[in-house]
Parts: C-alpha cells; sequence; structure tokens
C-alpha cells in the first residue's frame, strides 16, 4: 500500500462501474480509505438533472452492500458531506485523493484549501473514465433517464439520426 489513508468522495448515485473502479483504486493504494457521501441536503444545493438523485439511505445501502462484498469494510471510514470538501480539507492524516477526470479540479481545490491551512497537499491519483459499450463515460445520470446499465451496456435502442 502506497498511502496511510486515501479520501475519496461523491454522490454514489447509482453505484456503477466507474464509481466501483474509483473505490478499488482506493483500496488498492490505501491502508485506510475515508469516503465521504454527500448528503441529501447537498444533492438539493448541486442538483445536476431534473430526474433528482436517489436518497442518501439508498446510495449508502448501495455502497455499503459493494465494501462489504469485498471485506473493506473495516478499513473504511464514511462521513455524510454537507460541503464539498469535507473533513479532507483538514485532515493531517490524509495523504492521497482518488479521482476522475470529471472530479480532478475538485481535488485541486482542495490542495488550495489545504495549503492555505498550512496543511501539505493530497497526492492526486486520476483514475480514467470507465466506458461503456458506446464508448462514452457510464454515469449515473445516463443510467437514472435508462440510457445505460450499470455496466455501460445500453438499455434504449440507438437514435438515428
Amino acid at each position: 500500500m502506497r498511502f496511510k489513508k486515501i479520501v475519496v468522495g461523491g454522490t454514489f448515485d447509482y453505484l456503477h462501474d466507474g464509481h466501483t473502479a474509483l473505490l478499488s483504486k482506493a483500496f488498492e493504494l490505501g491502508e485506510r480509505v475515508e469516503l465521504g457521501m454527500c448528503s441529501d441536503e447537498m444533492q438539493e444545493l448541486l442538483r445536476k438533472d431534473s430526474a433528482g438523485i436517489q436518497p442518501l439511505a439508498a446510495r449508502m445501502w448501495s455502497v455499503l452492500d459493494f465494501l462489504k462484498q469485498k471485506n473493506w469494510l473495516p478499513r473504511t471510514q464514511i462521513t455524510i458531506l454537507n460541503d464539498p470538501f469535507g473533513p479532507a480539507a483538514s485532515d493531517r492524516e490524509a495523504d492521497a485523493i482518488v479521482v476522475s477526470p470529471e472530479t480532478r479540479g475538485r481535488g485541486e481545490e482542495l490542495n488550495k484549501l489545504r495549503a492555505a491551512k498550512g496543511l501539505p497537499p493530497l497526492e492526486i491519483v486520476e483514475i480514467a473514465f470507465v466506458l461503456g459499450h458506446d464508448g462514452s463515460p457510464i454515469s449515473s445520470i445516463r443510467i437514472r433517464y435508462g440510457e445505460m446499465d450499470k455496466h455501460g451496456k445500453p438499455l434504449k435502442p440507438a437514435q438515428v439520426q
């Protein structure tokens, strides 16, 4: 393991292969993982689309089930996030963060916050997008709208232009 403590965060809405890749990288590289999950209140502020995001309880259940299957629960600390950075902005033990290309900017913002508090930056570990069968990134929004399943398999026939 390269790191004592890795942080990773997100909505984890409709837990999909992109989320599991993000979590898998965190547990591959870290002895301990602090997993931040966006609260329902934060989701209201970040509303990504009109279909809405699953309630925290449903998202949490999916994540806990995945972590249990992988036997990673003993190495996990879960925090409910009410802001984009949570305890990672001031955690002296954290030494890395796992991000996707979509969330890399948030990791960089986090490091600026840490620097302002006199804390060392987190090493940013970026994983590639996990692509669906159509070659585009798997996303919760596309799953929510019934375009693909959690593995990126198309559910609607492709639109002919």
